[in-house]
């Protein structure tokens, strides 16, 4: 017997197999190539900004934390605290995952400079995870900056709604706000049509589990939304409040963002409320793990791992540059010089000391 084609429908969870997009993708190589050259223009309000967090003032306890304490604007020096670990390690690259419509790439139109336009952005989201955002996933679009509003609050109301069941009711909702939104878009020949953009981005949520998922609009000016897909992956307030725009008119307002990247928290925040647990999928949980990068130890886990604060003696050395002492440590002991990150044993400290130097010092917390 032939087996059933997959059809697409508005609360039915599509595949990715059935999109038409066309997908476009840039490895770590790519995006190392692409920090490079922007390393290279250390003079615009970006690098500024990273420059400023150098003096920014921390508390030991926040949940995400951004450091630079020694050495070159590189990003091996620049440490993020993730939010689905609690480890400080450094910003990383990704391999990037562009769709986009046909026409685009018949054009042979680079997808480099998509990329390259939210740089910064995806540099502190992706590093603010330890798993699930070695891969990233960027729809391009041609909608206008309303439009993409709306499409937002459609996408908010399927996510929360139809992910997994859906009341008959909400299911016609659904179908006439498809339908809407469809028919607009289609009247000013937008390109690729909604019913494609709604397929890939619940096809790219249902089967790949982002952490997040970015619809961009590269014309007439560049303009971009990043759907969250939980409330604990949205940066922290306290740390990005005075994060640049992107819009090059000094005059601009907070409401001018040519990026949409969340300054003011859950407060400015795209969240889908995805329905999570059972056939969904599982919760998220946050954890405290041993922060060499290849122990699996969770602190706030295993019962059998006490979690203490006595003072170790394993970074004493971090001044002089020196490998730390050779010294009992109890599982789950702090930092002495830092006291920022937790190891379950003093190998995994040793292991992890020519990475953690470079952002061991003594610091004056608030």
């Amino acid at each position: 017997m032939a087996q059933r084609q997959p059809f697409y429908s508005p609360v039915r969870p599509p595949t990715l197999a059935m999109t038409e997009l066309v997908k476009m993708t840039l490895d770590h190589n790519h995006s190392a190539d692409l920090i490079a050259k922007w390393l290279e223009h250390r003079n615009d309000i970006y690098t500024d900004w990273f420059f400023s967090r150098r003096d920014q003032k921390h508390d030991r306890n926040q949940r995400q934390m951004l450091l630079w304490n020694k050495g070159d604007f590189l990003l091996e020096n620049i440490f993020c605290r993730t939010v689905d670990t609690g480890r400080l390690i450094p910003l990383r690259t990704w391999t990037t995952h562009v769709y986009c419509h046909r026409s685009i790439h018949d054009r042979k139109r680079p997808m480099m400079p998509v990329v390259f336009t939210m740089l910064p952005e995806l540099m502190l989201l992706r590093s603010m995870h330890d798993g699930g955002c070695d891969e990233i996933f960027i729809i391009v679009t041609d909608l206008q900056r309303q439009e993409m509003d709306e499409v937002t609050e459609y996408f908010k109301l399927v996510c929360r709604h139809a992910f997994g069941q859906c009341k008959p009711s909400m299911e016609r909702r659904i179908q006439l706000e498809h339908m809407r939104i469809t028919h607009a878009l289609h009247r000013h020949h937008r390109i690729p049509c909604f019913p494609q953009i709604d397929l890939t981005l619940r096809a790219i949520l249902f089967e790949k589990r982002p952490r997040f998922v970015v619809l961009f609009s590269p014309q007439p000016s560049s303009y971009s939304q990043i759907l969250f897909t939980h409330r604990s992956y949205v940066p922290d307030e306290e740390i990005f409040f005075d994060y640049p725009t992107g819009c090059p008119n000094p005059c601009c307002t907070d409401n001018c963002e040519m990026l949409r990247f969340p300054r003011r928290g859950l407060e400015t925040a795209n969240v889908l409320e995805i329905k999570r647990g059972g056939k969904s999928g599982k919760r998220v949980k946050q954890k405290t793990m041993c922060n060499w990068i290849e122990c699996d130890v969770c602190f706030n886990e295993d019962p059998s791992v006490k979690r203490t604060n006595g003072s170790s003696e394993g970074t004493e050395s971090s001044e002089n540059g020196l490998d730390p002492p050779v010294q009992h440590i109890v599982p789950g002991q702090l930092c002495s010089q830092c006291r920022l990150v937790r190891y379950c044993s003093l190998d995994h400290q040793r292991r992890d000391w020519p990475e953690h130097k470079k952002v061991c010092v003594k610091i004056q917390w608030d």
